[in-house]
């Protein structure tokens, strides 16, 4: 199973958004969305969930414990 830095890294691919669009969003700063990215470090639960509704899918999808992207 993908780990969390590589999901985030595939989410932002697929959906074709810009780093600092993502950051922004869901209010990190860019260094810090690209720290997560990179593996250095992990989220708090509130930019989990922010994360998640943003791209759009469950927590355990996001952090790499399921395959399945829905929420339910």
């Amino acid at each position: 199973m993908p780990t969390f830095a590589e999901r985030l890294t595939q989410l932002q691919t697929e959906k074709k958004c810009l780093k600092k669009d993502v950051a922004s969003a869901v209010g990190l700063s860019i260094m810090g969305y690209y720290r997560y990215e990179r593996g250095e470090r992990e989220p708090s639960m509130s930019t989990l969930i922010a994360l998640a509704d943003y791209f759009n899918v469950s927590l355990d999808y996001l952090v790499g414990r399921s395959d399945v992207k829905e929420r339910r």
